[in-house]
């Protein structure tokens, strides 16, 4: 039989997500270093460092990276970071990411088709 999760946990992770949206890298920076995992997903798969990367905030997209966030965890629709990034046209998050390794072909589209269906070669040379 499962249990129902703490509903104080579930309140301070709905907050952590709102931080990586809104970028609230020092918040996230605290929480990761206190023992939050630093992939933590919400009920979409989506981890921390995807949401900062879509909303375009590259202080907490290095924070988590550094941090050790996988940069290639794809989301339960198979999107990445890196084309959440570019989709966005967040130049400086796809530079980021790619500085942490993120993979130009991971998730569906991968970050080089998307870079090619927006127009955006340069984000991927």
């Amino acid at each position: 039989m499962a249990t129902e999760p703490d509903p104080k946990l579930v309140e301070l992770a709905h907050r952590l997500f709102d931080d990586a949206r809104t970028g609230d890298a020092e918040r996230l920076a605290a929480y990761i270093d206190a023992g939050t995992p630093v992939d933590l997903t919400d009920a979409a798969g989506n981890t921390l460092l995807m949401l900062a990367a879509y909303h375009g905030h590259g202080d907490a997209v290095a924070v988590l990276a550094e941090r050790g966030a996988d940069v290639n965890r794809v989301n339960d629709r198979g999107q990445s970071p890196l084309a959440g990034a570019i989709f966005k046209g967040e130049d400086e998050v796809v530079r980021l990411l790619r500085e942490h390794g993120a993979d130009l072909d991971a998730g569906t589209p991968s970050a080089r088709a998307t870079a090619e269906m927006f127009g955006r070669p340069d984000l991927v040379e």
